[in-house]
């Protein structure tokens, strides 16, 4: 997805429950697969703004609206898909993953932290490395 610049916002979900957020957009129920998150971003389809929430293996829910952060020093170039990632990530347990429509750069977000400009190996390992100590 980030080399079509598909914008994208993807949480994981860990021990907080998200069904508040689950709520906000329209329940999926599918097992993750390249393909059915590519058809979901896709530009034109009616799920492909607000964020995907996955828990396990399955979608729960597409087009679920998220907080954003309130931060202050938040950095400029970053979007709304950045603000979300960054809002759920301060208030619960999931783990963001953002694709920038703009730029196609990879970043994830956990605890209100932001790491950008990720490369495919290094976001694995950064994903094995959260769940594995949860």
């Amino acid at each position: 997805m980030g080399e079509s610049k598909t914008g994208a916002l993807i949480v994981l979900t860990r021990n907080t429950d998200l069904k508040l957020y689950i709520n906000t957009g329209d329940i999926i129920d599918a097992v993750v697969t390249e393909r059915m998150l590519e058809n979901i971003f896709f530009k034109n389809s009616p799920l492909h703004d607000g964020a995907v929430i996955i828990t396990g293996n399955k979608i729960v829910a597409a087009r679920c609206v998220l907080p954003v952060t309130e931060k202050e020093q938040f950095p400029a170039h970053y979007g709304m898909r950045h603000r979300a990632a960054v809002g759920i990530t301060e208030t619960t347990d999931a783990i963001a993953v953002i694709v920038s429509e703009q730029t196609g750069n990879v970043s994830m977000s956990v605890s209100g932290d932001i790491k950008s400009n990720l490369n495919p190996e290094t976001l694995k390992a950064l994903l094995e490395k959260e769940f594995s100590i949860h």
